[in-house]
């Protein structure tokens, strides 16, 4: 997703770094949010291995965030915007950490989707532009506003999973105190915000073919919908479902438009 971002907006920065320190802290911060979490009866394998390896989850935990802390290092001149992404990981996580203040933070009624959402936008999206330097154009926030949009309806469908876990845990979002009705239309709000935004490119110099390229992941998406709220597989959801996160980026750097 990154290299996608790099190869429309041909930036131009240290690279190497940057994907190692997005590696890494990526890494940190997964293990830390798995470790943090409670267990819950689940069919999910996903969720009883990782239970049953909370050591391990957190040896990695702290590998990587001394290999993160040594990269970000090497990236001190862009503190300021990797302090933002680092802030939004963080408070994505925080309400799981067993204390009174940061148990608050669960309370937060739409957090925990759009801290998830943005920290993946910025992240692969925003960061890389800020990093190198380059002027903020409009067709960048069109970029950002497209990326969020469908990575938003994605992880709606997530949360939509997560639920009852939720709830039995107290952590609040939109979808643990919204109708059927509700969660499907902002699914739809998100995924139109999404077409719009896409095809607003045309007019800051993307081809109709980087267009469709874009567009195909929100398609499949919103045919998923349904099948996703009655089928919780982790094949489905974390290969398919977090696979088409990154589907226009494989796409745009298979046919190299």
């Amino acid at each position: 997703m990154i290299t996608q971002t790099n190869h429309f907006f041909k930036l131009q920065y240290n690279t190497r770094i940057f994907y190692l320190f997005v590696f890494c802290a990526t890494l940190c911060s997964y293990n830390f949010h798995w470790y943090l979490t409670p267990f819950v009866t689940s069919t999910s394998l996903r969720i009883a291995w990782n239970d049953a390896h909370r050591r391990l989850l957190l040896s990695i935990y702290i590998v990587m965030l001394v290999a993160s802390a040594i990269l970000a290092l090497q990236l001190t001149a862009h503190w300021l915007p990797l302090s933002v992404g680092v802030l939004a990981t963080f408070l994505y996580t925080a309400p799981k950490i067993p204390h009174k203040y940061f148990s608050l933070l669960s309370k937060i009624a739409v957090g925990k989707t759009l801290f998830l959402t943005f920290v993946w936008m910025y992240v692969t999206t925003a960061l890389p532009i800020l990093i190198a330097d380059t002027s903020w154009t409009m067709a960048h926030t069109l970029f950002c506003i497209s990326r969020f949009s469908l990575i938003y309806a994605i992880c709606i469908l997530f949360d939509y999973r997560d639920r009852e876990a939720d709830r039995a845990q107290g952590v609040k979002s939109m979808i643990t105190w919204m109708s059927e009705k509700h969660i499907l239309v902002i699914f739809l709000v998100a995924l139109l915000l999404f077409v719009i935004s896409t095809v607003a490119l045309s007019t800051q110099s993307f081809s109709p073919f980087s267009i469709v390229l874009l567009l195909i992941p929100g398609g499949i998406v919103l045919g998923l919908y349904n099948y996703a709220r009655r089928h919780f597989s982790d094949y489905l959801y974390y290969f398919i479902l977090d696979g088409l996160m990154m589907f226009s980026s494989l796409l745009t750097l298979l046919f190299r438009i």
